[in-house]
C-alpha cells in the first residue's frame, strides 16, 4: 500500500513539472500559425544594451525580462476557431482568471481574461481570444505570462506585431 501511495505521489508531482500547456495542442496543426516564446528567449531579448536616449526600447527591453512565456496561435479555420474558443472559456474558468473586458460587435468577437498579481495593476497571465481579428477573419488565441502591467503589454505589441495585436492595444488603451 505505501508503494501505491508513493508512486502516486511522484506520478502527481511529474505532471505539475511536466505538465503542458491547454493551449499547446493547437502547435503544429495544419491551419494554424503560432508563436512560441519562453522565458529563456526573453531572458537574452532583455539583456540587450541600446542607447539610454532611446527611452521606449528601453522600456521594451525592460519589460522582456518581467515575461514567462508567450504563446499565440492564430487560425482562419472556422472549426479550429470554434475548439479554441471552447477551450478558452474552459481555462479561464479553471485557472482562476477575471474576464477583464468582452467586446462582440457582430463581426469581431474579442474576450480578454488576466490573473492578478501581487497589487491591482499587476498582471501574472493574460488570455486574450479574438476572433474576426482581420480581413482575412483570423481567429487569434494569446497566452502570456509573467509580471507585467497592461500599459506595459502595448509596447510589447507595437513591436513583436502579434497577429490581432492592433484590437488588443485598442481595448487596452480603451478606445
Amino acid at each position: 500500500m505505501k508503494k501505491i501511495i508513493v508512486t502516486a505521489v511522484l506520478v502527481l508531482v511529474s505532471n505539475v513539472f511536466f505538465a503542458q500547456s491547454v493551449f499547446d495542442k493547437y502547435e503544429g496543426q495544419d491551419d494554424v500559425a503560432s508563436i512560441i516564446v519562453n522565458k529563456k528567449m526573453f531572458q537574452m531579448m532583455g539583456s540587450v544594451k541600446v542607447d539610454a536616449k532611446d527611452k521606449e526600447t528601453q522600456q521594451y527591453l525592460d519589460l522582456m525580462k518581467k515575461l514567462d512565456n508567450l504563446k499565440v496561435f492564430s487560425t482562419s479555420n472556422t472549426k479550429v476557431s470554434s475548439q479554441m474558443k471552447v477551450t478558452a472559456d474552459q481555462y479561464y474558468k479553471t485557472a482562476g482568471l477575471e474576464e477583464l473586458m468582452r467586446v462582440d460587435n457582430g463581426d469581431k468577437n474579442l474576450k480578454i481574461w488576466v490573473k492578478s498579481g501581487a497589487t491591482e495593476n499587476q498582471i501574472k497571465e493574460l488570455l486574450v481570444y479574438n476572433a474576426g481579428a482581420n480581413k482575412e477573419n483570423q481567429t487569434v488565441l494569446m497566452s502570456l505570462t509573467g509580471d507585467f502591467t497592461l500599459n506595459e503589454i502595448a509596447v510589447l505589441i507595437d513591436k513583436m506585431k502579434i497577429p490581432g495585436g492592433v484590437d488588443l492595444k485598442n481595448a487596452i488603451k480603451g478606445k
